[in-house]
């Protein structure tokens, strides 16, 4: 699985883990932040959410243009600083008055423009690595590796949030709303990790730091580009519409920051107990993780030792599993709305192996879906997932309604494995979806227009993202069968949509 890859595929990909460690830190607890720092309305706090989303994904497009003239290296080193600067002004505890409105603004202006200057462009730089012919055939397992490392990030990110937050108030003595405040400091230290990662392995990666442009001007090489107008613009075509249906993909996708957000603050049994309680540990999930990639190493290790090594580890990480069952408490556990969000990347880490594996195995048959196939099903698993939400929400009183109850005492919760297994549901999409539709862009982008395609993919997550408040602007008085069915149609009918254009998507990279 991680063999025969370049090592700058693993050098971007752990620059990518520490920036998106900081980003996912921040969002774990941005919603609940906007709400109890300012005092600001669910209604207000999801499009302030969602505009920043927006902005995060738009401006790759932005950054996508400039480094196509400068270079896809300069965009990233000129990002990284710039995102830090932003998490710095986040970090600062200014109360809840106008200054500390106008510094959080400024915030996410920063935050939001050196994303766009790195995110897309560290992408179209792993993609450059598997243009030389060698690595050609490793494109999509590549892309698949890349998005595990950045959900490694965001797997510890909530649980980061939850405990330095908890730490500030029991041993600092902060206030709730101070404690935000050190969460974002997180993210600062994540961005020095990623700096230092980048520079200290760049030689395995800055022959791709050029742009086409760059590269004619340096006299490094000309622009190869067999493709005739006409092949262009059926290719850019095919991207535009892949780019149509993933706005939809991520509108409901990142509801996971938002309503599911709210759901499990306002829904969800505020207590686990018995070995449920074990799913909120971290380092069970790591458990999990080690199991799983020692098994794999066990089953395609050649060597006795390795095999050995892999047995060694999947031992001991069930010995750690049993000693923690030994200690779980009868009273159990109080849960922290946030730390639900660590079960999608935890899910992605741990299924990217089988993924892999399977599609793997298809490919050698020949039997392989193409990646619009990949995202046309991933659609119809994103509606399975609200499907989940919609079955258990029957029955419950509505947000506002439950607002009242829980101060009369007479509201009623859910069971945690309701979001446990949403969130494994739309990991399941995601991982059909979205490194799929990354590994498209690089391959079917034409040269000249690398950098602006892969902010396309971006900019229709921007979109997407900005759609995201509707959930929030339905949270309130309306039943919740009836906003979890929104998102169930809204993924259908993008299903359908790309399910109709398939022959134009599967043409355009012949």
């Amino acid at each position: 699985m991680f063999e025969n890859q370049p090592k700058g595929l693993y050098a971007l990909a752990l620059a990518n883990t520490g920036e998106r460690f900081g980003y996912y830190t921040m969002l774990a607890v941005f919603a609940l932040f906007l709400r109890a720092n300012f005092g600001l309305s669910p209604e207000v706090a999801s499009r302030i959410y969602a505009g920043f989303l927006a902005l995060v994904y738009f401006l790759p497009l932005i950054g996508g243009i400039i480094a196509d003239k400068i270079g896809y290296g300069k965009c990233v080193t000129i990002g990284i600083f710039v995102m830090f600067l932003g998490y710095i002004c986040l970090a600062i505890p200014l109360g809840g008055g106008e200054v500390a409105m106008g510094t959080m603004i400024l915030a996410l202006l920063l935050i939001s423009f050196g994303t766009g200057m790195f995110k897309g462009n560290l992408q179209v730089m792993v993609g450059n690595l598997y243009d030389d012919p060698q690595y050609a055939d490793r494109r999509d397992a590549a892309f698949s590796l890349f998005y595990m490392a950045i959900n490694i990030g965001a797997m510890f990110a909530p649980t980061a949030a939850v405990k330095i937050m908890a730490w500030a108030q029991d041993s600092l003595g902060y206030s709730v709303n101070d404690s935000y405040h050190f969460a974002f400091m997180v993210a600062c230290a994540s961005l020095i990790l990623s700096i230092v990662i980048y520079y200290a392995c760049r030689p395995w990666f800055k022959h791709v730091e050029s742009s086409e442009k760059q590269k004619v001007q340096q006299g490094n090489g000309a622009i190869i580009d067999e493709l005739t107008p006409e092949q262009t613009k059926k290719r850019i075509v095919a991207l535009c519409l892949v780019f149509a249906v993933v706005i939809f993909f991520w509108m409901a996708f990142h509801q996971n920051g938002l309503t599911l957000t709210f759901f499990a603050n306002e829904f969800v049994n505020p207590t686990s107990t018995g070995i449920q309680t074990m799913a909120f540990d971290i380092v069970n999930l790591l458990a999990i993780v080690f199991i799983v990639y020692a098994s794999f190493s066990l089953v395609q290790s050649q060597s006795t030792s390795a095999k050995a090594i892999s047995c060694a580890v999947i031992l001991a990480a069930i010995g750690l599993l049993c000693y923690k069952y030994t200690q779980i408490s009868p009273e159990g556990i109080k849960l922290s709305a946030p730390i639900f969000q660590q079960f999608n990347p935890f899910y992605v880490v741990a299924l990217t192996p089988f993924s892999m594996a399977i599609f793997g195995a298809l490919a050698k048959k020949g039997k392989e879906p193409s990646a619009p196939r990949k995202i046309a099903y991933g659609m119809l698993v994103a509606a399975l997932a609200y499907v989940i939400m919609a079955v258990a929400s029957l029955g419950l009183l509505t947000p506002n309604a439950q607002e009242v109850a829980r101060v009369s005492g007479g509201a009623t919760f859910v069971d945690a494995n309701v979001l446990i297994s949403t969130y494994l549901v739309l990991t399941f999409a995601e991982l059909l979806l979205s490194p799929m539709g990354i590994s498209f862009v690089t391959k079917v982008a034409p040269p000249k227009y690398k950098g602006m395609m892969m902010g396309g993919w971006f900019v229709a997550t921007a979109i997407g993202n900005y759609l995201v408040s509707i959930g929030g602007q339905l949270w309130g008085d309306i039943q919740l069968w009836i906003v979890w069915s929104v998102f169930i149609v809204v993924c259908l009918v993008a299903a359908i949509f790309m399910f109709a254009m398939m022959r134009k998507l599967e043409d355009a990279t012949k």
